[in-house]
């Protein structure tokens, strides 16, 4: 029969789990081993301070590396020791006041030996005396001086230091706009004064809002072959609403407009061509201030002129072009049909053909049997323009005139004007002058001057036979024209008055 082992109170389980390891147990003479308290004020001393730690003058003082027959070396190394002792037990006391907080207290200020200098510069800043990691350090300036207490306190250097602050006014530079050569502080040892420093970043500051400005100002208006953000609102709606189908691209561009080729739609009350110009107007200022002249003495628009308000007068400007064209098309003169005006942005019918527009008369390459042609049907669009619509081109020229299937386009009237404004036939003597030095340099030989077309468009019989007496009896005519225009409106008004009055002769 086996024997069955006895249970004793050391082998029986412990019901709590696995029996605690018994502690290592040591004699009151291991206690008292001076090498036991060496090894445990070494163990502390590594915990305060990590070995990688180290300050900016080396590491600490020891008796392997400083010479201690001398009583003062014996005073600094035991003050030394008891600084690092008491930093010591600084840590363990901020480390059991914070505890597991989230939000801790530092006693760093209170601590006897500072082993790395802190850096007040901010993070945004880039410090470029840092030159601890730089293996040109040699080539650099020095670094900032500390600041504190040296020679036994009798030179004193704080954070208003000139010296200190002129370097860290110039290492903010950096932080100034790309535009400002400030350097690298590698090549030179710059200094700023805080004036200085001052006037510079106020200037930065005014230079960065007039980007700005500058920027706003070409986001809202149009450039060459560029549209700002409402016209390209204008012609997305426009295809949202199904009257174009799509906008292709940049076909023309002038000084006063760019014009873009678009593929027609449908509308309910017009039929729209398959292919379409538009003409958006540039929304840029400069080309309209000295235009006002053509438009402010036009009836259609003296009420509604404004000089304090340009934006407007170019919306005019493009209205005024919708109502020559509609004067033009009624009169069975070759022109673009208007489409649809939506303020500074007017919808044409194309003139060309596959998205390539017709060729101007200075472009095309015409026989002589061609320009002689194109001659005759020039000078009856003029004088069907003056007679049938009431209209001098004011602009008239090789530039101006497209050629397409066989016949002379006039496109770009919205400077046109009236026989009856103020500077009319001087215009008129202008277009004349540039149609009659054209087909003369074309070889043409039946295209009299300028005075004897001037004569033959207008049916006036000027017989002056030098150009000084033929403008001085235009600019006579021309006043005795204004006379009776404002005659003329003068009665308008009163007829106003009166509903069973006349209604006024000049319109569309």
């Amino acid at each position: 029969m086996e024997q069955v082992g006895i249970i004793t109170p050391e082998s029986r389980p412990s019901p709590w789990g696995l029996p605690t390891k018994p502690a290592n147990q040591c004699s009151l003479a291991d206690v008292m081993s001076e090498e036991l308290a060496r090894e445990l004020e070494l163990e502390e001393e590594t915990c305060a301070f990590p070995p990688e730690v180290v300050s900016d003058d080396g590491p600490f003082l020891t008796a392997e590396n400083i010479d201690t027959s001398s009583d003062e070396v014996l005073a600094q190394m035991l003050q030394m020791q008891f600084d690092k002792e008491y930093d010591a037990q600084l840590r363990r006391e901020e480390k059991k006041f914070n505890g597991d907080s989230k939000v801790s207290i530092s006693f760093e200020n209170y601590r006897k030996v500072h082993p790395l200098e802190e850096s007040e510069s901010s993070e945004d800043e880039v410090d470029w005396q840092d030159t601890r990691h730089d293996p040109y350090k040699a080539d650099k300036p020095s670094t900032t001086p500390k600041r504190g207490f040296t020679g036994r306190g009798k030179d004193i250097t704080t954070k208003h230091d000139e010296v200190v602050c002129g370097r860290k006014n110039t290492a903010r530079m950096e932080n100034f706009t790309p535009e400002f050569q400030v350097g690298d502080g590698i090549g030179m040892d710059l200094k700023l004064s805080n004036h200085v420093f001052n006037v510079l970043k106020q200037h930065s500051i005014s230079e960065q809002r007039k980007s700005a400005r500058v920027h706003d100002k070409k986001e809202v208006s149009t450039a060459e072959k560029v549209v700002d953000p409402k016209t390209r609102l204008l012609l997305y709606k426009m295809v949202n609403a199904g009257i174009l189908e799509t906008v292709n691209g940049c076909v023309a561009t002038g000084k006063e407009s760019v014009v873009f080729h678009a593929d027609g739609g449908r509308m309910e009350d017009q039929e729209v061509p398959a292919e379409c110009a538009i003409k958006v107007f540039k929304t840029t200022l400069n080309e309209f201030k000295n235009r006002d002249k053509y438009i402010k003495d036009d009836y259609r628009f003296k009420d509604r002129f404004s000089k304090l308000n340009p934006r407007k007068v170019i919306r005019m400007w493009a209205e005024k072009e919708k109502h020559n064209l509609k004067r033009m098309a009624n009169a069975g003169i070759p022109c673009p049909e208007v489409v649809l005006l939506k303020k500074h942005i007017l919808v044409m019918s194309f003139i060309g053909k596959d998205q390539i527009p017709a060729p101007t008369l200075k472009e095309a390459k015409l026989s002589l049997e061609d320009f002689r042609a194109a001659y005759y049907q020039v000078l009856n669009l003029m004088k069907q323009l003056y007679e049938k619509c009431n209209l001098i081109h004011a602009d008239l020229s090789e530039y101006n005139m497209l050629w397409h299937d066989g016949k002379v386009w006039l496109i770009d009237v919205s400077q046109s004007v009236e026989p009856m404004h103020p500077h009319g036939l001087k215009f008129l003597y202008r277009d004349c002058r540039n149609v009659s030095q054209f087909f003369q340099k074309c070889g043409v030989s039946e295209t009299p001057n300028e005075r004897a077309l001037f004569n033959l468009v207008s049916g006036l019989d000027i017989a002056s036979d030098n150009q000084a007496d033929f403008m001085a009896e235009i600019e006579a005519l021309e006043k005795t024209n204004e006379d009776h225009v404002q005659n003329h409106r003068k009665k308008i008004s009163m007829y106003q008055k009166d509903e069973d009055g006349p209604p006024p002769i000049f319109d569309d």
